[in-house]
């Protein structure tokens, strides 16, 4: 068994304290944690890396982390979906909160460089690409054209709707396109599921990596979309977050054949992934 510490912590299994400074509501069901430790951030991150955040008498759960505003704070989008997530919705602003890493390989922001850039998410997958995304901004020299295209089921369930709608679409050589599965009253933007609207919009692969993230049946067609375009394997790159319990290689619930998700990934690329066993 392999065992590896990623985190810069004495002991990766202690969690250090931090305290909820701010608690955005995203959407109905998924609400974004600004943390703060007593001397900023508990540790530095890469974008696509991930945490454990632990609340005194529930529990303990794997969550990306989707901004790390310098030494200031750190902020997780996190969706309400069972014991541990629900009672992190009812906490308020002062709560302390155990917060343990950072895990995982993160996303290859380096080799993405001089490259346009195409971010494909859907619902709560927005959340691990955010910090992709802002990060090309923060250093907007090293990497050419952003797309982003990004979908939920509804207007409601749309994440960070102020970056989506106001933010994004002013940064330089930016286009965002965004697409609810339904019609509703009020909404005159795209209507329909993702992979089809990447279909329509049709991006060009060339000098294009393409980053993806959300539902694992959404994945499956913008998988099958971007090969029908002429993406390469290598040109494709995804994030699973499947069963992490541990976060360093210890527990052994996250391995696909010989690759653990919390210390290999939880970032691959497409040609990566088809050498695994078919379980993600």
């Amino acid at each position: 068994m392999r065992v590896s510490n990623n985190c810069n912590c004495e002991n990766p299994l202690v969690p250090s304290v931090v305290e909820v400074k701010d608690i955005v509501d995203e959407t109905p069901d998924v609400k974004t944690f600004y943390v703060t430790g007593e001397n900023g951030v508990p540790f530095n991150v890469m974008p696509g890396q991930l945490a454990m955040v632990s609340l005194m008498n529930i529990g303990e759960g794997m969550f990306s982390i989707s901004w790390q505003e310098q030494n200031d704070h750190l902020q997780f989008a996190i969706k309400s979906v069972g014991l541990m997530t629900d009672e992190l919705h009812r906490i308020e602003v002062g709560q302390k909160l155990g917060v343990r890493g950072p895990y995982g390989n993160g996303f290859p922001v380096e080799e993405c460089k001089g490259k346009d850039m195409l971010f494909i998410g859907g619902g709560i997958g927005l959340a691990p690409l955010r910090s992709f995304i802002k990060y090309c901004f923060k250093n907007r020299e090293d990497y050419g054209k952003i797309d982003i295209l990004y979908g939920s089921r509804s207007y409601a369930d749309l994440c960070f709707k102020d970056e989506l709608f106001d933010k994004w679409p002013k940064e330089e050589n930016t286009d965002v396109h965004v697409t609810i599965d339904n019609p509703e009253e009020g909404w005159s933007g795209n209507v329909g599921f993702v992979p089809a609207y990447l279909e329509n919009l049709n991006p060009d692969p060339k000098n294009k990596i393409a980053v993806v993230c959300g539902p694992p049946i959404m994945i499956k067609f913008v998988l099958e979309s971007l090969e029908k375009m002429g993406y390469s394997d290598e040109q494709v790159i995804t994030t699973l977050e499947m069963r992490m319990k541990c976060g360093i290689g210890k527990c052994g619930r996250c391995n696909i054949g010989s690759e653990f998700i919390c210390l290999d990934g939880p970032v691959f690329n497409l040609a990566q992934l088809r050498n695994l066993p078919p379980e993600w």
